[in-house]
């Protein structure tokens, strides 16, 4: 009875695995990646002023963060829905110009090696003595967007914007997108003192 019992185990254990086999046909269909949907809040601006020399629109849902004691006019704007920073440099220009654009040049094209692209808008603002470039670098790169603006004489403030997560142009996009539309606020408002 046993021999039965386990004859009969088998040919049942079989069939089930035949069965379970021939069950799962049909074409499979990959299903594309998916990512995390981001609510993020309507534009709304206040004004930074503080002891440094410019002064500029940030979202009323950023915070601004100091980074460094010897250098008080460097900050960082953290954008709460993005958990973006925008890494801000100031420096006084003192017959150093073309130094100082050459090395925001060569930090920005150094993302060339993951970059797909690299977009360049130019904002002109004689009125307010603001000249700058807007950097989008397109791709899998560190930093997505960067910006150097200067009064040509006096002044010279960059901007660079980096997410602490692996950088991944699909999964961040809609976050860079918010981003840059706070960072050109920022270009399009600022003054120097």
């Amino acid at each position: 009875m046993s021999k039965k019992m386990n004859n009969s185990s088998i040919v049942f254990i079989l069939l089930s695995a035949v069965f379970f086999m021939m069950g799962c046909g049909g074409d499979y269909i990959p299903k594309p990646n998916g990512y995390i949907r981001f609510d993020l809040p309507e534009h709304e601006y206040k004004t930074l002023k503080d002891s440094c020399p410019y002064s500029f629109e940030i979202g009323t849902y950023s915070v601004i963060e100091q980074v460094n004691a010897q250098e008080p006019c460097w900050k960082n704007v953290f954008i709460k829905p993005t958990r973006g920073r925008i890494h801000l440099s100031y420096k006084a220009v003192n017959n150093n110009l073309k130094m100082l654009l050459e090395d925001a040049h060569s930090m920005v094209y150094g993302h060339t090696v993951k970059a797909d692209a690299i977009e360049e808008q130019v904002f002109l603002k004689p009125g307010r003595r603001v000249y700058g470039v807007l950097y989008e670098i397109k791709g899998d790169a560190a930093s997505n967007i960067q910006f150097v603006a200067t009064d040509s004489v006096n002044h010279y403030l960059r901007g660079a914007l980096y997410f602490r997560a692996a950088p991944n142009k699909d999964s961040l996009a809609p976050l860079v997108k918010f981003a840059r539309k706070d960072i050109e606020h920022l270009i399009e408002t600022l003054h120097w003192e």
